[in-house]
């Protein structure tokens, strides 16, 4: 049997409030913002206990319009984890800002909360906190810094659907977070789409303004905005969606605990770390293995679909290849760079499709005399 990464074919169940959704938006005649858009904004902010939601096009441009909408750009510097998606990096990049990278804990790979000390610096601004693979960063200690020093949180939230971090839902723990709802997120839509929550009604209200060529008004322009809005088609889809999401991200928990419970005796894996304060949404289930390439070869003849998050650190990346880091400049980083494999996982993968999986890891690792 194969095994996919992650089935994204609407579930046969939804489809009837699906194709509701759909003849609702298209009967309506406005295909612009509107109700739909504002009536998945207030049940996404009721969901992440916050008081405003603003829809956008997708998860770069909900960080960059924060970023934008506090002031943060030329002059500025942003801390930002050393290991991540390229798009937290971007964000900041596109507002003319300047990253300052950190490197991730060994354990949970999210920025080190101990390392902040020696990143900041007389310019900077705003810290972006990423809940990488869906596991919560520890938001108390980076909250806790940022009010010594002054400085805005932002939570890259792109990833962190459903996570909560001591009790308390992901996206309401800094000044404002940024969503994705691209497709292979926990709750995805059929195309690029993203939000920003945040209990910062001033901010809220800039960001309304900017998403939408600087204008409350038609024609009447007040700063130089951009057209970032969130399309109702994927706003009444996302409503339906977000009714399941905790039933979807209770299904990835339970492929998580298959995983650790069949993996956790293999010398070479490692396997995520969680702390106790934190309930990951389980985007992703990461794994290091120093024979990576090898036991996804072993994975792909099994049938079982595996990806890397990621293979190349931003700062390696040609995209940056002007700010001069040279390989080593943070090795953490890069030796979780080299050695991460992402297992499938998701709201249909099955218990058979789990323990085959686990199978086949154990396999190879009996193979290679780590069993």
């Amino acid at each position: 049997m194969t095994v996919p990464f992650l089935d994204l074919k609407p579930d046969a169940a939804l489809q009837a409030e699906l194709d509701a959704a759909y003849r609702r938006v298209m009967e309506s005649g406005w295909y612009i913002l509107g109700e739909e858009v504002a009536s998945f904004e207030a049940a996404f902010a009721a969901h992440c206990g916050v008081r405003y939601c603003v829809g956008v096009g997708n998860g770069l441009e909900a960080l960059h319009l924060i970023l934008r909408a506090y002031g943060i750009g030329s002059g500025d510097d942003v801390i930002v984890p050393a290991n991540t998606y390229i798009a937290t990096w971007l964000a900041v990049s596109h507002a003319g800002a300047r990253v300052v990278p950190v490197e991730p804990s060994s354990r949970t790979f999210n920025l080190d909360p101990d390392r902040l000390d020696a990143a900041i610096t007389p310019r900077t601004r705003a810290i972006v906190a990423v809940h990488l693979y869906g596991q919560p960063a520890d938001m108390t200690a980076i909250v806790e810094f940022a009010q010594r020093h002054g400085l805005k949180v932002v939570e890259d939230a792109a990833q962190g659907h459903g996570g909560r971090y001591r009790g308390r839902r992901v996206g309401g723990l800094g000044d404002a977070a940024g969503w994705s709802f691209y497709p292979g997120k926990n709750l995805g839509a059929f195309g690029d789409a993203g939000a920003v929550t945040t209990n910062d009604e001033q901010l809220a209200e800039r960001l309304r303004v900017l998403r939408n060529y600087g204008s409350q008004a038609k024609y009447y322009n007040e700063v130089k905005g951009m057209n970032s809005r969130l399309d109702p088609l994927q706003a009444a889809f996302l409503q339906v969606k977000l009714k399941h999401l905790d039933e979807w991200n209770e299904r990835r928990r339970c492929v998580a605990h298959t995983y650790l419970d069949g993996l956790h005796a293999i010398p070479e894996l490692t396997l995520p770390f969680v702390p106790d304060w934190a309930e990951p949404a389980w985007h992703l289930f990461v794994v290091r293995h120093p024979q990576r390439e090898l036991l996804q070869q072993h994975l792909r003849q099994a049938g079982i679909e595996t990806l890397i998050h990621y293979p190349v650190p931003p700062h390696l990346s040609t995209a940056y290849a002007d700010c001069g880091w040279p390989s080593g400049a943070f090795p953490i980083t890069e030796e979780i760079a080299h050695s991460v494999l992402s297992l499938p996982i998701g709201p249909t993968l099955d218990a058979i499709a789990a323990a085959q999986t686990v199978s086949a890891v154990r396999t190879f690792a009996a193979a290679s005399g780590a069993v």
